[in-house]
């Protein structure tokens, strides 16, 4: 099995993200989080929070029109765009082209979690897929994707399966993912053209030109309801800014484990809530 590269400070230190700016929250960057379903209303704000905390501008939320209004009252900073749901919650059809519409003014865009499995989840990637804006995929629209990712976008996508949704995007077994993540990971990022991210316990960045980057920091506490919500949203905060798509995931991942890390000695190993992974990154971030 492959192993890659200790992710960590040194391993950062040639990846590094934007400078620090002054000036309004246009030149911080425009994020558009599409997320959430009538059964999981509460993935929207963990990634939309999470942008934020990640140094994002201006936030918008495109979600399911019977989560929209409590999702503007729990989360005053950002626009929120209520789409027409169907019978089991999740968008409709007819919301993907209001979806591509806001996608063509966002510099980032962060789209899967919470979302309802079905049909209209590859139309919806199909759509984001084509636009200019950088992108990272999570969750539902992972089973939905469809290779290969177009070529002539500006930047590679960002994909974030766990072992399962790996397993969709490669049509194989589980247990191949678990014998060999990397080889599984590089597999994917190649076939979608994206930057990778394996999930686990034990997490793995990699590229289609093969390069790997291990992480094996964090705190058990971080396997938790809502967690990848929080990394999809902080890379998606990381991209608004400008960072480049390994830079963004690099980074997020680090972050997202070094929260975990400080909330374990906070509050203890387990028991923290993945509400609170997100206020531990501004501090964690470089100045």
């Amino acid at each position: 099995m492959k192993s890659g590269t200790p992710l960590d400070r040194n391993a950062l230190a040639s990846h590094p993200l934007p400078p620090v700016v002054d000036g309004d929250k246009e030149t911080k960057g425009r994020i558009l989080v599409v997320a959430g379903s009538r059964d999981v209303p509460g993935a929207a704000l963990l990634a939309a929070t999470s942008a934020m905390r990640a140094g994002a501008g201006k936030l918008r939320i495109a979600t399911v029109e019977s989560v929209a209004p409590r999702l503007g009252i729990a989360m005053p900073e950002a626009m929120v765009i209520g789409l027409p749901e169907d019978g089991d919650g999740g968008f409709a059809a007819s919301a993907v082209k209001t979806i591509a519409q806001e996608a063509g003014s966002a510099d980032a865009i962060v789209a899967g979690p919470g979302m309802s499995n079905g049909e209209v989840c590859g139309q919806i990637a199909r759509a984001l897929l084509a636009t200019d804006a950088a992108l990272a995929l999570d969750a539902a629209l992972l089973h939905s994707l469809e290779p290969p990712t177009p070529h002539e976008r500006p930047g590679l996508p960002v994909l974030l399966p766990h072992a399962g949704e790996l397993a969709s995007l490669l049509d194989c077994d589980e247990k191949e993912i678990e014998q060999d993540p990397i080889a599984c990971g590089i597999r994917a990022a190649e076939l979608h053209r994206s930057v990778v991210l394996v999930k686990g316990v034990t997490s793995h960045v990699v590229t289609p030109e093969g390069e790997a980057w291990t992480y094996e920091g964090g705190a058990p506490g971080l396997g938790v309801s809502g967690s990848g919500d929080v990394l999809a949203g902080i890379v998606g905060g990381l991209l608004a800014r400008g960072a480049e798509p390994l830079n963004a995931l690099l980074w997020s991942v680090w972050l997202h484990g070094e929260a975990g890390g400080q909330l374990a000695r906070k509050v203890g190993p387990i028991g923290f809530l993945a509400r609170e992974i997100a206020n531990e990154i501004p501090a964690l971030l470089p100045r």
